[in-house]
């Protein structure tokens, strides 16, 4: 998780650096918007990689609240 977390902000850095780069705003809402791509993909990744490695040690009960959450985040980040 932490590995995915270390490459999801060296891509960030690199899309501003890239920003500062073409110093154009439309190059740069490109490059932006391709950054929307990364961030929810590994928020998904990493979450997955999380539930499962806990979901042995959980009763159903917390694991249902655990999953009730992360579907709380999602709906967040669509709306």
């Amino acid at each position: 998780m932490a590995l995915l977390r270390l490459i999801s902000g060296s891509i960030e850095i690199t899309a501003a650096l890239s920003m500062l780069y073409v110093n154009d705003v439309k190059k740069a809402l490109f490059i932006n918007g391709m950054l929307a791509l990364v961030g929810p993909t590994v928020l998904v990744i990493t979450m997955i990689i999380g539930v499962t490695q806990v979901a042995g040690g959980l009763s159903f009960v917390k694991l249902f609240f655990l999953i009730l959450g992360v579907g709380c985040i999602f709906i967040a980040l669509l709306k």
